[in-house]
């Protein structure tokens, strides 16, 4: 007969990697691209699908990229020549900058979804083979198909104030921009 304190332990161990398990982000179907001609390149995907989901991530660009007061913050997130000014100035008149557009992400129509929604994607610093969401969420480091956590696929927000030094998706000083 075994000793009760190997079932205790046993149970615990089962329970803990339950816990783990448990806590694992269901994934889903999404397509990564750096530009319109990877895409093209699927036999899965029609010309206008790549088209239509590059324009979409193109359109949210200047309105979900984090932004940065100086281009020296931005460039110290995601590195030399790789921002660029927002299109909108700060109700001081001052300039705003954001990360340029490395790639975008379209999800799958595989999935039973009637409609891809796409969204643009940036390289930090930090991780500068891995693509990310403007909501700093990874997806990945290769171009293609690929599964990706759920909520990374969720609709990006709009960023209205600007970040200092601190890391891309750190909790760094923030200031309104009053951009519209």
């Amino acid at each position: 007969m075994k000793h009760p304190h190997y079932l205790v332990t046993t149970l615990l161990t089962s329970a803990s990697l339950f816990a783990l398990t448990a806590c694992e982000e269901p994934k889903v179907d999404a397509s990564i691209f750096e530009n319109i001609e990877q895409c093209m390149g699927d036999p899965l995907l029609t010309e206008a699908q790549c088209r239509s989901s590059f324009k979409e991530a193109q359109n949210q660009h200047a309105a979900v990229a984090p932004k940065y007061a100086t281009a020296e913050d931005c460039q110290a997130d995601f590195g030399a020549e790789k921002c660029e000014p927002a299109p909108y100035k700060t109700t001081s008149g001052g300039s705003v900058f954001m990360p340029m557009m490395a790639g975008y992400m379209m999800g799958s129509m595989l999935g039973g979804r009637g409609t891809m929604m796409s969204q643009p994607l940036y390289r930090s610093s930090q991780g500068a083979r891995g693509f990310r969401t403007a909501e700093n969420r990874g997806v990945g480091s290769t171009t293609g198909r690929t599964k990706v956590a759920s909520s990374a696929t969720s609709r990006p927000t709009f960023k209205t104030s600007t970040r200092s030094r601190g890391g891309f998706g750190s909790s760094g000083r923030r200031f309104g921009s009053g951009a519209t």
